[in-house]
This record gives C-alpha cells, structure tokens and sequence, in this order.
C-alpha cells in the first residue's frame, strides 16, 4: 500500500536575486539591496545561533537552549519567510509518494522543472574549479532570505541572539538561508564563511560546521546534504544543503558490512562500513571518539576525491553521527553516451537527495509507473564499478589513514540492517505533514 505524502519540489533557483547575477562585483559603500556581499553585510546586524562547542556534553545551565530548539528555531524562521512570500513555490503542491517495496523510495513528481532549470555554468567535468565572482554566488542573496549567523558559542551550551553585530575580522560569517525553491518543508542552505568565496569544496572546517548543525538540530529527521561539482552542484560557491523530513530515507534502511580496521586505524573510533544490496555503491562512516574525529575521516576522503576528479555526494545523517559517502560517474557516463535514452528523458539528475532514495520525476507517465525496479535501475547507473570503487576505497582509506584489517573477525564481517524508527507525532503547527 502507498503512503501518499504532501512534498514539493521545485526549481533549483535558490535565491530570488540568482536571475540578477551576472552583473560581476558590487560596488563597496552599499549596493542599495541589502544583499550578503563586501559592500553590505559587514555593516549589519543578522540574528546569531552560536552552537555549542562541544554537543556531546549536557547543557549545564538551566536556561541553555532546550535539545529542540534549534530546528523550531530553523521551521519557525523558514515558516515566516514563507508568509512574507519570499518562496517562489507553493510547497505543497507536488504529488508525492513512498513506493512500494523494501527500501521504500520516495517518489515526487514536478512537471516542467527540467524546463525552467538554470543552465549550469561551469563544467562538469571538472571536480574543482576557482570561484568565479561574475557568476551567481550567495554574495548577492538579500539579507530578508537569511534565517541567522551560525557560529561557534565557544562553550558547553547553545544560545540564540536575535539581533548581532556581523564581525569580520576574525573570519567570515557562516550564514544559514532559505532555498527559495525548496525540495521539502525547512529547506535551507548552510554557506560557511560567506564573504570568502569559497569555491564548491569540502575541507575539515567546512564539514566540521556541517556535522554541528546536524548535531544541534538533535533529530534523525533533519539531513544534511552536500554535492560536488561534477555531481550535480549547480552553484560554485561553498555550501550544504538540509532539510526536515520524517520519512526515513531508503539508504538509511539499507544493510551494511562493517569493514574491519587495524589496530593502528582504530585510534579515531570512526567505524566504516560499506553499503549492501543499494543500487549505489558507498561508504559509511559513523561514530567516532567526537565530532572533530568525524570530520578528520569524512573530510580526508572528500579532500582526496576532489583532489583526483572524483564527483561525489554527502549525505550527513543521525543528528551527525552518521555519514553516507557516494563516489559516482553519471555525468561521465552521459558525457560517454553510456547512458540509455530512457533514463536520460527522464530528466532526473542524481544528486545526495536521489541517491539517498528521494527522487523527483518531471513527468506523469513516470510517477505513474514509478517502482523500486525502476529507481534500482535509475541510480545504479550512478555507481561506479565494483573494480573501480574498490580501488578508490583504498584510496580513500589511506588518504583517511585507515587501515584496513585482513584479520578475520565475525563481529567486523556482519551484515548490520538498521531498525526503522516511527516519526514522533507532529505537533501543531510543525511543517511536515503526512
């Protein structure tokens, strides 16, 4: 039986000033628009969530932040720019559905999207490639489409202030902002050290913030994602993508086997795994002695992909605890003509959000008929080989100093499926809807 939810998805234009780009540098001294470049955003006052330095330990104040907070904050913001109409989509329009079979794939149907899509502009053949200010970057978002600053509060505890001083001399400031065409209730963008212009590349700090925010918004439902280029990135400047789902995602129902590590790589008390029977091949990452282990790994084998042209996708899962890591070839294999017509009209481009299993299809006949089969055959043509993906592992685990065990070991060589777990009951005026 189908569980039909109420999901949008929309056009990847994802702020109502990206069709002004082009225009180059702003002028310093004020743009007029109240926009996140040099010439505005060092002269304002944004609201400021400072993040606590380190989420495993307890808050020990009575008035820290509660464990829900941050992601009421996040919905509640989210919600508001909504009613100031800021959206350029009504989000609940889109039919979706939760496809039969055992991973339960969400199917989502947005005709025409693929006809209003932005061109891409830069290649796609190219895993890194320098910031070019002339072309839309999140310097030229509006002030109106940001939530609030993210920032390291520097202790134990979380805390919000509605109204900071932008302070740049240390180091930009991390921004949290609307998608103003958004796949799912809460989507936002997470742009580290926005005034940097950082080129689309993940380093140790950048993931590092990635995995707090996760861990500050403490719910298996709230998902970070984050694409290379070359792997569906559609803008060249540094960000996350994140939103608020209670629906688990089929990758996060799929068996692993944990890969056994040698003593000498255990030091991190980071687990890896490797997926098994999903269409897409991956790692997974999880655990670790904190947060800083975490990213230590995780960005260590992002740094040696995007180093060696490898496109690839991050989904950051579990509150931060656990990181599905997906090295893949779709848009070398199109490139190659190696990819079939059919899949190829359906217009479907297989970023983090489809390869975790949330997948949008642009026309009815594919919704319609739209089954496990069809989305097994759909991603795993994003894939690499089992030859090839082996040695990237290998790669990537020395790149990540781990070393893998030759050791038999029964506890390291099962096969782990994860428990589903029920969503809470929503509560009222929260922004999912089932």
């Amino acid at each position: 039986m189908e569980m039909k939810l109420t999901i949008k998805r929309v056009p990847t234009v994802v702020s109502n000033y990206q069709e002004d780009a082009g225009a180059g540098e702003r002028p310093r001294g004020g743009c007029g628009r109240n926009c996140l470049g040099d010439c505005c955003l060092p002269v304002s006052e944004l609201p400021v969530y400072a993040f606590k330095a380190n989420p495993r330990k307890l808050p020990s104040q009575e008035d820290a932040v509660p464990t829900d907070f941050f992601i009421n904050l996040l919905l509640g913001q989210w919600e508001n720019r909504m009613t100031q109409g800021l959206f350029r989509y009504d989000v609940t329009a889109c039919e979706t559905k939760v496809i039969p079979g055992n991973l339960g794939f969400v199917a989502q149907l947005n005709e025409g999207r693929h006809l209003k899509k932005r061109p891409t502009e830069f290649r796609v053949d190219r895993v890194l490639q320098p910031f070019d200010a002339a072309k839309f970057n999140f310097t030229k978002v509006g002030q109106e489409e940001v939530l609030f600053q993210f920032e390291n509060g520097g202790g134990d505890d979380s805390y919000f202030l509605k109204s900071a001083p932008i302070t740049v001399a240390d180091c930009a400031p991390n921004v949290v902002a609307i998608n103003v065409s958004p796949i799912e209730y809460g989507h936002v963008l997470l742009i580290p050290r926005v005034l940097d212009h950082l080129p689309q590349r993940i380093d140790r700090e950048s993931f590092l913030l990635a995995l707090h925010m996760a861990a500050e918004a403490a719910s298996p439902y709230f998902r970070l994602g984050y694409n290379s280029l070359g792997a569906f990135a559609t803008i060249n400047h540094l960000h996350f993508q994140a939103y608020y789902l209670t629906v688990p995602f089929p990758v996060e129902k799929a068996a692993t086997q944990r890969i056994p590590l040698a003593e000498g790589g255990k030091k991190s008390g980071v687990k890896v795994s490797k997926l098994m029977n999903y269409p897409v091949r991956g790692l997974v990452f999880e655990e670790g002695n904190s947060l800083n282990d975490l990213a230590d790994v995780v960005s260590s084998a992002c740094v040696w992909l995007q180093d060696n042209n490898v496109p690839y996708n991050v989904l950051i899962s579990d509150s931060g605890r656990k990181i599905f890591l997906f090295p893949q070839c779709y848009a070398e294999k199109q490139a190659l003509g190696e990819v079939s017509q059919e899949l190829l009209d359906t217009q479907v481009n297989p970023a983090v959000w489809e390869i975790s299993g949330h997948i949008v299809l642009k026309r009815r006949n594919d919704y319609d008929e739209a089954s496990e089969a069809s989305a097994w055959r759909l991603l795993a043509e994003v894939s690499l080989s089992e030859a090839r993906f082996e040695e990237v592992k290998a790669y990537i685990f020395d790149a990540a100093c781990l070393v893998q065990s030759h050791v038999e070991d029964e506890t390291e060589d099962a096969v782990y499926a994860p428990v589903p777990v029920a969503p809470p009951a929503v509560t009222e005026g929260c922004l999912v809807r089932q």
